[in-house]
């Protein structure tokens, strides 16, 4: 099947799913259930500090990888902000990797922070020196990375917590499954480079959460 012979209906539910959970704003999602959902995370904190925690989580890990696609774009280093072949997502998963890094180590050093926000943080940095590596020789899917990531960050959670965590860990692993489905449908992965890449999220977020937490 080639790429104009997607349906209508099954190409917009696969844009829409793969926009809503682009892999810029899974840390933040997860970033957000920490400061206003989760109880007792950043319990005691005023609203200004989790906004400003938010922001900063919103512009390293989104805003600045995105800027910085865009201007790769512009320049012509790179031939679509989808990033369809392995070629173009070299100089952005670098840079996406540098912007990781640095929420991640500043993170790491402000002890008021819970120890699962740095875990997050650390998984995303560690997925993305693994998918760089595994970008040598396959196109691994990063909306499946981050899948795989957002599913072991709740997976973990609902194994190390007080209180029941079981919903939220099934609604992850619906939207990983929509996500999944969505690539599929729009013919942009394989199913190995979809399982790849969940399985580099999981074991990504198995690893930060024994190494990146201090």
């Amino acid at each position: 099947m080639t790429d104009t012979a997607i349906k209508p209906l099954p190409r917009f539910f696969g844009e829409l799913v793969s926009v809503l959970f682009h892999p810029l704003f899974i840390p933040t999602y997860i970033t957000a259930f920490l400061l206003y959902v989760h109880p007792f995370a950043f319990m005691g904190d005023t609203d200004y500090y989790k906004l400003i925690k938010l922001l900063s989580v919103v512009v390293n890990t989104c805003f600045f990888p995105a800027i910085t696609t865009l201007l790769l774009k512009k320049l012509g280093f790179i031939s679509s902000l989808r990033l369809p072949t392995r070629q173009d997502r070299i100089i952005p998963v670098i840079a996406s990797m540098i912007f990781y890094f640095s929420i991640f180590y500043v993170s790491r050093n402000q002890v008021d922070n819970p120890p699962e926000l740095v875990a997050m943080l650390g998984a995303i940095f560690i997925s993305s020196i693994i998918a760089l590596t595994l970008n040598n020789f396959m196109k691994i899917s990063l909306h499946a990375i981050a899948m795989g990531v957002m599913v072991g960050f709740f997976a973990l959670l609902a194994w190390n917590s007080l209180i029941p965590m079981g919903m939220p860990l099934a609604l992850a692993l619906l939207i990983a499954g929509l996500t999944g489905t969505s690539r599929l449908l729009l013919q942009a992965h394989t199913s190995k480079e979809l399982t790849t890449g969940f399985l580099t999220g999981i074991a990504s977020m198995l690893i930060a959460s024994v190494v990146a937490v201090p």
